[in-house]
């Protein structure tokens, strides 16, 4: 007679299967990553127990097979693991996570609002149910005791009876319900395997089911889709060649990375990984980076800010913490006092091995400045300790073409702007001032990105006394200290005259004789403005210009002499007052027509003469 065993899962409050169903997880495919990772558990008990001695086992080709039947509706999930005896099912399967389970359903019942409540309760198997109208498990323990096989349609009822099962392990059905038959299409099965099961421990195989023209079954069967994972080796094992291969498979990108630091610590937490910086293709791409967080060599989540820094979201990478708290899905941490350690951890890493590149490999530094520079300077405004272990090897270029580092330009430049920094945000527009610096000898640091501006900032802040100023901010070191004054008001007038009151105006004995006029701009207004663009804030006020007339320029000392033809001073000075808005920014359309058509007035007068 068959030993047939019938009952009700043991979870003494109402229905848990809707709930199940309902908020297991947000994503329905994490099902595969549960059965999987359960399986490869499955199989490395066994392993541990034959080292121990407690099993004896003759094959060691273990490995866990994905079998989709697309016309029977059904995906298997097969191991030749440990395998279960009947108390286990019941001890496993039908007391869900033993009395955690009511403790689970008062907890959850009355404050799910979608979120994912699952590992916590030892429910990983029951997301089988996500995508199934009815899940049976065969199963054959390594103990010399009969297999059986479990059966439930997705109510709290179920069955056990013996099995047929010959061979040790686990084969675990899903009958796929009619609104989730995309899971037996052989791509969507690999790309999800792909996902969350690259690296896992354990060779795993998809077998699809097809039938001949005899209607006799056809396995399918290709090489694993998984992997070993390069960051379990030791770093000296590791060629450059496999960290790049490694990179370029894991993240789609045909590009070398510019380099990466291994991580691989055991004490007092396990965590190990491999962070890659990559070549940035242009400024804005630096938000594109991807972290992937492992738990045991099995995908958790990208980019999950409790064990990676913010910061560190910028580069590519992957980390394998087997130690981190996760809560019922496996996807968010709990507050523990090693995560944070943790992140703190892969931060110092990461200071300490650029350190090492700035002191070591000074050229190849400078060589990667412009893609690493965006990620430091972001890393430290998010990081007082990330700021202090990377102040030394921060460094900037200038307009003399060298890289310093603060300290450096700053006791270089002490006896012309002693704690002035006077930096270039766009080399090309702002080739007039940069020209009047090296006239002078001196030099500006150039800073083009979008973190500069808050970079300055903090800058400004931490280093109290040290002070940042555009080139076109200041020019107190440009001019000549003793100069006749006299004159300035009638050069402003006439200026004026032309031009009205919509700027202001000053002048300027210049060093530069060259130059008849220059706009320079309130550095702090001119801040606040910046600021305001890039929060899209409403700007409140404009930035307050100021025309920078050269008492010492030739052109200007000729207006003051010439005043007989209005029509062409007004062309002159409308001429000099554009080639001084050119520093600043580009003209508008009807103001560059304007500008051409003035300069060809001004060919004609010329050629006349």
């Amino acid at each position: 007679m068959e030993n047939i065993e019938k009952g009700t899962l043991s979870i003494n409050s109402e229905n848990i299967m809707p709930i199940i169903k309902k908020w297991l997880y947000s994503d329905t495919d994490i099902f595969f990553r549960e059965l999987i990772s359960n399986a490869c558990d499955a199989v490395n008990k066994l392993k541990k127990l034959a080292e121990l001695g407690e099993a004896h086992i003759d094959e060691q080709n273990f490995a866990i097979i994905v079998q989709i039947d697309k016309k029977n509706k059904t995906i298997k999930i097969i191991d030749n693991g440990i395998g279960m005896t009947k108390d286990e099912i019941n001890r496993y399967i039908n007391q869900i996570a033993f009395s955690g389970a009511s403790d689970f359903v008062e907890k959850y019942k009355e404050s799910l609002d979608g979120k994912e409540i699952i590992g916590h309760f030892g429910l990983g198997f029951y997301s089988a149910f996500m995508v199934s109208s009815k899940v049976m498990i065969d199963t054959k323990s390594y103990k010399e005791e009969p297999a059986a096989t479990w059966v439930s349609d997705g109510t709290t009822e179920y069955e056990i009876k013996d099995s047929n099962k010959t061979t040790r392990g686990t084969e675990i059905t899903l009958f796929i319900d009619e609104e989730n038959e995309d899971f037996l299409m052989e791509y969507k099965t690999r790309e999800i395997l792909n996902k969350y099961c690259s690296f896992m421990p354990v060779e795993i195989f998809i077998e699809v089911i097809k039938e001949n023209e005899d209607n006799k079954k056809e396995e399918e069967n290709e090489k694993p889709i998984n992997k070993i994972p390069l960051w379990v080796k030791n770093p000296k094992d590791c060629t450059d060649e496999e960290y790049k291969d490694f990179y370029k498979e894991t993240f789609n990108d045909f590009n070398d990375p510019l380099f990466w630091i291994h991580l691989n610590m055991d004490y007092p937490f396990s965590l190990k990984g491999i962070l890659y910086f990559p070549k940035l293709k242009h400024e804005f791409e630096q938000s594109e980076g991807q972290v992937k967080l492992f738990c045991n060599q099995v995908f958790v989540a990208d980019n999950v800010k409790e064990v990676i820094p913010e910061f560190l979201l910028l580069l590519k990478g992957v980390l394998d913490c087997p130690d981190i708290p996760l809560n019922v899905s496996r996807s968010f941490l709990q507050n523990d006092t090693n995560v944070s350690k943790m992140s703190s951890y892969v931060s110092k890493k990461v200071a300490d091995r650029l350190n090492s590149i700035y002191k070591k490999e000074k050229e190849n530094y400078v060589k990667y400045w412009s893609d690493i520079s965006p990620f430091i300077k972001y890393g430290c405004i998010r990081e007082k300790n990330f700021y202090e272990k990377m102040e030394p090897a921060i460094i900037y270029k200038t307009t003399k073409d060298e890289y310093v580092t603060l300290d450096e330009y700053l006791e270089k430049n002490k006896e012309k702007h002693e704690n002035t920094v006077y930096y270039v945000n766009n080399v090309n527009q702002q080739s007039r001032y940069i020209k009047m610096f090296k006239d002078e000898n001196m030099e500006a640091v150039i800073l083009t990105t979008n973190l500069d501006s808050p970079f300055i900032s903090y800058l400004e802040s931490y280093k109290i006394g040290v002070k940042f100023n555009r080139i076109d901010s200041n020019l107190s070191e440009l001019k000549e200290e003793n100069t006749d004054e006299s004159q300035h008001e009638n050069i402003i007038n006439i200026f004026k005259n032309v031009i009205g009151e919509k700027i202001k105006y000053k002048v300027e004995a210049l060093k530069s004789k060259s130059v008849p006029a220059i706009i320079i701009l309130d550095e702090n207004n001119r801040r606040m403005m910046e600021m305001s663009k890039m929060f899209n804030r409403e700007v409140v006020m404009p930035v307050e210009e100021e025309l920078v007339l050269n008492s010492n320029n030739e052109l200007i000392q000729l207006l003051l002499k010439k005043q007989d033809n209005k029509e062409e001073t007004d062309i002159i000075i409308n001429h000099i007052y554009d080639l001084a808005r050119f520093g600043q920014n580009p003209l508008s359309e009807v103001d560059m027509n304007n500008f051409i058509d003035r300069n060809n007035k001004l060919l004609e007068i010329v050629l006349k003469q």
